[in-house]
């Protein structure tokens, strides 16, 4: 077995600051399938979750060359934030560039009209509302209670898998998401919000 292999994470990072780069091969081989897994399944094509898996890896080796990992929390939550920051900025960009040109007669026929003009527009505004509102209830949470949130419902994760993921019992994730609940309505309250927390 390689000596990598039986290192933990920590020291994996450590040995890569130190210029070993086979210790970086054992931190990628650890965490690519989940970190991939997660962005092709929220953007939903295979190329672009490859573009995007490879611009979180050179974000995440630029961060820990920088020292802006610290050893406070598991290096893969750490990584999954980093990946899904990656994707925040990518759907924020494309937002910003997307243009929509006229047909040269400047007249919409029925198929077009269609796609420009999305039925469901009102409803998708009203659940990008409801995810910042929860976004900024979660980020107000303390620290592990809002880690077990982000894994249940942005990651979709199993209170099992949580569990073995934070290195705790699958009744203590439950009773992190309990409280984490708690907190959220007492939030909501305070700030008006109208959101279901179930």
């Amino acid at each position: 077995m390689s000596i990598y292999k039986s290192m933990t994470d920590q020291e994996l990072v450590q040995a890569y600051l130190g210029g070993n780069n086979r210790a970086f091969d054992e931190i990628l081989a650890r965490n690519q399938d989940n970190i991939f897994g997660y962005i092709l399944k929220v953007v939903k094509d295979e190329e672009l979750a490859n573009e995007l898996f490879q611009e979180a890896f050179l974000k995440i080796i630029s961060k820990l060359q920088n020292h802006q990992y610290t050893e406070t929390g598991k290096l893969q939550w750490w990584m999954f934030r980093v990946a899904h920051n990656v994707v925040v900025d990518y759907f924020r960009e494309q937002k910003k560039s997307f243009v929509v040109d006229a047909p040269n007669d400047n007249e919409l026929n029925g198929s077009l009209e269609e796609e420009l003009f999305d039925v469901n527009r009102e409803t998708e505004l009203a659940n990008e509302q409801t995810l910042k509102q929860l976004v900024m209830l979660m980020n107000a949470l303390p620290p592990l209670q809002r880690e077990v949130v982000y894994m249940r419902y942005f990651q979709d994760m199993s209170f099992k898998d949580i569990a073995e993921e934070v290195g705790c019992s699958v009744n203590t994730s439950l009773g992190r998401m309990h409280y984490a609940l708690i907190n959220m309505r007492k939030l909501s309250r305070r700030y008006n919000l109208n959101l279901c927390l179930e």
